[in-house]
């Protein structure tokens, strides 16, 4: 049985209204709402922010268990510009500043990670605010999902940047005589041909390092230790992908019963199956992969490896 884990995070990204219609297309979150967060007490609106220092921002409702933390930021480093002052596209005011506001103080790890990467892409300093939330009233209901109410509305945010992948990564194309070269024999039957290694057999099945690990052929990152556990089925197991949408999947009929195969997005490697026999409090899903299709970065390693990116995920 799958289980939805609810947390919350709030974005001031600018405008809320492109804000909001863009994180409502990710896998994973369950609700938005705009509003008007952190200033002077609980009773303001849209004429008054001005007045009351809120900044315009969106709550995010997401499900952790398909959903991580560090995927919504990154996406939210997207879509705002972190080095403006009171400002995004055409708006200007106090009212239209960057800001992360958590509930949890648990998610400041992850908040303090993804900004030290992003603030490693900028000469200038971040100018986003991080802060508790001290307050968030609702937007009036003419604000809520604006643009799916007003399709041709104003958005200062370019909706179709969604997309595009968070990972602008180029991964090399191997030919076949690369791929024979490059590969063991068995990681060439099983990425390649689809082949199934032994059970027992994989030195990542009995471990426990934390790091990510990427596809053995093009290096796209595929799965984070965080979310690695012992199925006790002899592969290594986990409860989800890296990202949300870091995998393809397709139905696989070579066995009396239908599977779902589980494939890389770039490279089309076979990496294995996922079964809805998971632990239950992680959303009941388990992706059996196969040893023999991935590659291990520790997390030591990961930034001089070219996937300082993803720390925030270990």
């Amino acid at each position: 049985m799958k289980t939805i884990n609810k947390s919350t995070i709030y974005l001031a990204g600018g405008c809320f209204w492109g804000v909001e219609a863009y994180f409502k297309k990710l896998k994973g979150v369950l609700e938005t709402d705009t509003g008007y967060a952190n200033g002077e007490g609980f009773n303001t609106d849209y004429t008054m922010v001005k007045q009351t220092h809120h900044a315009e921002t969106v709550k995010i409702i997401y499900d952790k268990n398909r959903l991580d933390l560090a995927e919504i930021l990154l996406h939210y480093f997207k879509i705002i510009d972190p080095v403006s002052v009171n400002k995004q596209g055409n708006d200007r005011g106090e009212q239209y500043r960057t800001g992360i506001f958590y509930e949890d103080e648990a998610d400041l790890d992850v908040i303090d990670s993804v900004m030290r990467y992003i603030q490693s892409q900028y000469d200038e300093k971040l100018k986003v605010i991080v802060e508790k939330l001290k307050n968030f009233v609702l937007a009036e209901d003419y604000h809520q999902d604006y643009l799916d109410k007003n399709p041709g509305g104003y958005c200062h945010i370019n909706l179709a940047a969604f997309d595009e992948n968070l990972d602008s990564t180029e991964y090399k194309k191997f030919s076949e005589e690369e791929l024979k070269s490059n590969l063991s024999e068995l990681s060439y039957k099983v990425t390649q041909n689809s082949a199934t290694e032994r059970p027992h057999t994989s030195e990542y099945n009995d471990f426990d390092e934390r790091g990510i690990y990427v596809d053995i052929v093009s290096g796209e990152p595929l799965f984070s230790s965080k979310d690695k556990y012992d199925a006790g089925c002899g592969w290594p197991s986990f409860t989800k992908t890296i990202t949300s949408n870091a995998v393809n999947y397709s139905d696989d009929f070579k066995l009396s019963r239908v599977r779902t195969e589980v494939r890389s997005k770039n490279a089309d490697s076979h990496l294995g199956h996922v079964f809805d026999d998971g632990p239950s409090e992680k959303g009941g899903l388990r992706y059996c992969i196969n040893g023999a299709s991935l590659r291990f970065i520790p997390l030591d390693k990961m930034e001089e490896e070219g996937y300082g990116k993803y720390i925030p995920f270990v």
